[in-house]
């Protein structure tokens, strides 16, 4: 990878040791997984690993992966893992755990891409690499760390001004996972900003702070020449991904990889704070209705932070998508991965004491275990918890809701002293 500034050979030693001892501590985890699966009722192994090891095994004998019930995923995932079933059933682990890998390298980048130096970018990336939960949900098989890889490609391609292949890495992001598909508006709003595209910024924001409010929203809204390029990638390129799927594997490819997930009620028990609420009308008629109405909290505050925020990419992004993930109808444990892989990104520029930090992660990991408890007693107890699983997920909404404020604050008062500075 091309580094956006000279490398000290001390640091490059240092973040290749941290990957060489990350990829072993996921090979252990690996190694005791299989021991754990032969020898323990509850497994260490993600029942959803079997679920696309399942659907590798029906592209392998030229049939749908959607013949395997519950494999709501893009066919490529499927294509990826098939050396699972003529090579070896632990290779996706091991490719899960290589794009683990692949992201701490890739937030290492771009952490020095924002101008930090070599020292901060390591420890930035070591927040990922040595992340117990980062490593154990790869080790088990799960896929997210794709999509870490994904996310963490189109950031670092905007921040380049590769405005095409941003768009084309974004498109093939939103068809492995929808989420992305919230990054469009503050991405369309920074290729066409002049502050940040232009050679002569400071006269141009000069202007852009004098400018009515009607001036400013046609600014954000004007198609310039980075903007239809960025639309028109994204949407060719996105467009041409469905129809080859549909063409392989018609209307199950749309209603499983897509449509599915917006619909989607998980009315078992997740940490949404709508969960209890769509248990109890899952029998409605309006239950439907009700549910795509819990998207709307979602859509106003993605468009507020889209505006606010999109000149600061890399948070716009981290805040979306942990908005997003706190917001959602369905938010289980894996969705966590969808911003921690952005939460180093942010990191250096949050001005906040290390005792606060720790109060946050730690009142974090404690609204978790809340949930946790009533959880297992409904799902191995079988004793009717719903009511205390909800009060736990408020709980830990609210959290969420308190530590994006404090992100937010801490981020106004970097803001302030960066311009400080540079006066």
């Amino acid at each position: 990878m091309t580094m956006a500034s000279p490398m000290n050979s001390t640091f490059i030693r240092n973040i290749r040791s941290c990957c060489i001892a990350a990829f072993a501590c996921r090979l252990l985890l690996m190694a005791y997984g299989e021991v754990q699966d032969q020898m323990m009722v509850v497994k260490y192994t993600d029942i959803d690993y079997h679920v696309f090891t399942d659907a590798a095994r029906y592209v392998t004998q030229n049939e749908s992966p959607y013949r395997r019930a519950t494999y709501r995923y893009t066919p490529l995932l499927a294509f990826m893992l098939t050396p699972n079933i003529w090579l070896a059933f632990p290779f996706g682990k091991l490719l899960f755990c290589l794009f683990d890998i692949a992201a701490g390298l890739l937030i290492y980048e771009i952490i020095l891409m924002q101008g930090y130096s070599e020292r901060t970018a390591v420890k930035g990336a070591l927040v990922w690499l040595f992340n117990p939960l980062t490593a154990t949900v790869s080790s088990r098989g799960n896929a997210e760390s794709v999509m870490a890889v994904l996310v963490l490609l189109v950031l670092r391609c905007l921040l380049k001004r590769q405005t095409r292949l941003c768009a084309l890495m974004l498109a093939l992001s939103v068809h492995f996972k929808i989420y992305p598909l919230t990054y469009c508006l503050p991405f369309y709003f920074l290729v066409g900003d002049s502050e940040v595209y232009s050679a002569d910024r400071r006269r141009k924001w000069r202007r852009w702070k004098q400018q009515n409010l009607l001036d400013k929203s046609i600014n954000l809204l004007w198609p310039t020449k980075d903007r239809l390029e960025l639309v028109a990638v994204f949407t060719l390129t996105f467009a041409a991904l469905t129809a080859a799927m549909y063409y392989w594997y018609g209307n199950d490819f749309l209603s499983e990889a897509y449509f599915y997930h917006l619909t989607r009620r998980d009315v078992r028990h997740n940490f949404s704070p709508f969960f209890y609420m769509l248990y109890l009308t899952s029998e409605w008629s309006a239950s439907f209705t009700l549910g795509l109405l819990t998207f709307v909290p979602q859509v106003i505050l993605l468009v507020a932070f889209s505006l606010r925020y999109y000149k600061d990419i890399t948070f716009c992004c981290f805040a979306h998508t942990f908005l997003f993930v706190t917001f959602n109808k369905v938010c289980t444990s894996q969705y966590f991965l969808w911003y921690l892989s952005l939460l180093p990104l942010i990191l250096p520029s949050t001005l906040m004491s290390v005792r606060e930090g720790i109060f946050l992660i730690a009142t974090w990991f404690t609204a978790q275990g809340l949930w946790l408890l009533p959880a297992y007693y409904l799902e191995f107890e079988g004793r009717d918890t719903f009511v205390f699983i909800w009060l736990a997920g408020l709980f830990f909404f609210f959290t969420n809701v308190y530590i994006l404020i404090r992100l937010m604050k801490t981020r106004e008062k970097h803001n302030v002293w960066k311009t400080l500075k540079h006066r």
